[in-house]
């Protein structure tokens, strides 16, 4: 079946899924499922919301684009999984997106780290942008259909924004001694985030075959990684994990002014359209 004629009665595992099939479909996740679901599309909505702050400030033109439209996918993927999870309890995407308080969020607290300079982002979306592409090919075979859908539609996407990021980290690296400088920095500070990412939650045991284990993805996330850096001349960073804890929903600071910038003006005009 064509995604463009993908229909709310016949989703099937490995069927990619638009957010309007979803929301016009009677498949009601479990609640475990809908809280895997709130993780998922947590991590794109804040990342897409960092990476917007780019568009108009990135170092070409060019790149004002590329970013905009990986922040648009990851709206995309955000409304897929949050459209789903709002059918356990009759709330949308936007409820869900608009609506909640910093401790109902279940974002890893990669995806809310600042921005940086362009490197620091660039090492961030190099990190996210692996897992994510290990996490999605396994997911499109997730006993959840509507997992799967979602999955299978993200990965095309999420293979282009693998390239994007492994293409400038290793123009930077290889760029002049500032640029190089500034992409080591960026690695540095990104990588106590990673371990978060891989870590199994007492969830995951509880939805067997319909989420992936995190750490199965580690692996091949290492190996995928260490490549890109070696070619590039560079190190993978040993530094210390931080303490994690967003899927529980226990976030860093950041969390709560990303959210006043992104839920200002559905608060202030609820039930507005436009």
């Amino acid at each position: 079946m064509s995604e463009a004629s993908a229909s709310a009665t016949r989703i099937t595992p490995g069927n990619a899924l638009r957010p309007e099939d979803i929301a016009a479909s009677d498949a009601v996740p479990s609640p475990e499922a809908a809280e895997y679901a709130l993780w998922l599309g947590d991590d794109s909505l804040i990342l897409a919301q960092r990476l917007g702050w780019w568009i108009s400030r990135a170092p070409e033109l060019e790149e004002d684009v590329a970013l905009a439209n990986i922040a648009l996918d990851l709206i995309g993927h955000a409304r897929s999984f949050l459209t789903y999870a709002g059918h356990a309890s009759g709330r949308t995407e936007d409820d869900l997106a608009y609506f909640r308080r910093e401790p109902e969020f279940r974002s890893a607290h990669l995806f809310e780290q600042p921005n940086g300079d362009f490197a620091r982002t660039i090492a961030r979306q190099f990190v996210v942008s692996h897992y994510q592409w290990e996490l999605y090919t396994r997911l499109a075979h997730s006993t959840d259909a509507t997992l799967a859908g979602i999955a299978a539609k993200a990965v095309k996407e999420v293979d282009y924004h693998r390239d994007h990021s492994l293409q400038w980290v290793l123009r930077l690296a290889q760029g002049t001694e500032e640029s190089r400088r500034r992409m080591t920095a960026g690695l540095r500070l990104t990588w106590p985030y990673v371990e978060e990412l891989f870590t199994d939650e007492p969830l995951i045991d509880a939805l067997g075959g319909a989420a992936v284990r995190p750490s199965s993805l580690r692996e091949p996330f290492d190996a995928a990684v260490a490549a890109v850096l070696a070619e590039a001349g560079l190190e993978v960073p040993a530094v210390p994990g931080a303490t994690g804890g967003g899927r529980r929903g226990v976030h860093s600071e950041h969390l709560g002014y990303i959210l006043a910038e992104l839920q200002v003006l559905a608060r202030e005009h609820p039930g507005a359209s436009w």
